[in-house]
């Protein structure tokens, strides 16, 4: 299977290829989309985070169909290997092809989601496919955040149905996905001298994984679990005084490993034996779904300063009350997890202290709930609290048409039934269908794989039948 440049979808996809378009540097990408539609005649805008709507209109015999709706993002994560020296302020993407996958030699290849911004400039530019009118949308900075798409405006979706192109699979369709909001807490700290001994305590080995895809599998948070250990300990009577606790890296991953500096003023030997005890029922709970689980404790130089006491009692005291983890899963579509929260970042400097919960739902109503719960326990243990970013979700729709023209092209064109599944992540799904609701949506896209890495590479055999199925889903949407 060869890259075929004279297939539209082809030739669009290296042509943004040759332009650099990782997140936050979308400006050249963009300006090309708004050049091919002033090409072109279409209608277009324009915003100030640079993303471009298009419209096209509805080919003969199409004039009363519901306007469809396409959307893709312009972005992509610009990953690349140790040694390569691909510049990705100007240097174009070096594709290739291999045993018939398309392949980009040293990076990414933005395969997600150029599949989708190519499919979108392939039907602007034909004139021999029948279709409703079209409002394309191409988002900017959706891997950092949905970025883009959260700037949209109101009211500036005009259509009813909606295929979003960042699927993957060509027979394989999402039904939901979660919104999600931060919510952030803070304490400004103060400090007291230290007569006490100090020591370090690691919580490591654990698997971690992606706060929406692994929450449901009983894999530990880290730094919850290390203050689990602290507050058992200091139930059991030795006092605990806290000079530091961090744990997490980025807000939607479980965090793997954690550390807390502390004193304490009980024998060592009392001390050690109280967070064993805490250490063995831990293990146990977690045998089956993290069992690489594992407490490191040591005593260290002695701290000069440690948290003020009272704050110290606050943090450790929110740490052990506050919700996290799985939390409800859905009744009518197995194995999906519908509320969620995960603290992901956990970070002590000289003058604060910073949790970053991240909170997951596709009803606004449980991340309201959610938001509402934080910012109680945060006046309760003398907190600051703020939310900070938050995207809607896309609930469930039992019915729908468009899905239904989807399965039937499936069927007809590839002699299968349509697959699918919900998810708990984010994507632009929701923000959309905050923005019109009641809108009809299916996902769509080829099969890619290992995406957001350098080895990533595009089917371009499932490139050309994606194209096939998506075109006749087009003819179909009358």
């Amino acid at each position: 299977m060869e890259f075929d440049l004279n297939k539209p979808w082809c030739h669009y996809f290296h042509a943004i290829s040759m332009i650099p378009r990782g997140s936050c540097n979308e400006k050249a990408v963009s300006d090309y989309v708004v050049n091919f539609a002033k090409e072109r005649g279409l209608a277009w805008q324009q915003d100030e985070v640079s993303n471009v709507i298009i419209e096209k209109p509805a080919t003969p015999g199409y004039e009363d169909a519901p306007v469809m709706v396409l959307q893709a993002h312009l972005d992509m994560v610009p990953a690349k290997e140790k040694d390569s020296a691909h510049d990705w302020s100007k240097d174009p993407l070096d594709l290739y092809v291999e045993d018939g996958l398309l392949k980009a030699r040293g990076t990414t290849l933005g395969a997600d989601d150029g599949t989708g911004v190519a499919y979108m400039l392939a039907l602007l530019d034909s004139s021999d496919i029948p279709h409703p009118a079209l409002q394309c949308f191409f988002t900017t900075m959706e891997e950092i955040g949905l970025v883009g798409a959260l700037k949209l405006r109101p009211g500036c979706v005009k259509g009813t149905r909606m295929i979003n192109l960042d699927g993957g699979g060509i027979n394989h369709c999402g039904l939901s996905c979660a919104g999600g909001a931060n919510g952030i807490l803070t304490k400004e700290l103060s400090w007291t001298l230290n007569e006490a001994p100090t020591y370090k305590a690691v919580v490591r080995g654990l698997e971690g994984g992606h706060s929406a895809g692994a929450i449901s599998k009983e894999k530990a948070n880290a730094t919850m679990t290390l203050a689990r250990i602290l507050k058992e300990t200091e139930l059991k009577g030795c006092d605990i005084g806290l000079v530091s606790i961090n744990g997490g890296e980025v807000d939607n991953a479980i965090p793997r490993e954690a550390e807390a500096c502390f004193v304490s003023s009980a024998p060592q030997e009392e001390l050690f034996a109280a967070m064993e005890e805490s250490e063995k029922a831990i293990w146990a709970e977690l045998e089956f779904s993290d069992a690489g689980f594992e407490l490191v404790k040591e005593p260290v130089k002695k701290a000069a300063l440690k948290i003020d006491p009272k704050q110290s009692q606050e943090i450790l005291d929110l740490l052990f009350v506050l919700p996290n983890g799985f939390q409800h899963k859905s009744m009518a579509i197995e194995g999906l997890t519908t509320v969620s929260q995960n603290l992901g970042i956990t970070k002590t400097t000289q003058k604060k202290l910073t949790l970053n919960s991240l909170m997951r739902s596709a009803f606004e109503s449980a991340n309201d709930h959610n938001i509402a719960r934080l910012a109680t326990l945060a006046k309760a243990y003398g907190f600051d609290f703020e939310v900070g970013m938050r995207y809607p979700g896309w609930a469930y729709q039992a019915e729908s048409e468009l899905r239904e023209i989807y399965a039937n092209v499936v069927r007809e064109k590839l002699g299968e039934e349509l697959v699918t599944s919900a998810g708990h992540g984010g994507n632009e799904c929701g923000v959309f269908a905050a923005l019109k609701p009641g809108i009809d949506i299916v996902t769509f896209g080829p099969i890619s794989r290992y995406i957001h890495t350098p080895q990533e590479e595009l089917d371009l055999e499932s490139f050309d039948k994606a194209w096939e199925v998506l075109t006749a889903i087009l003819e179909a949407s009358k």
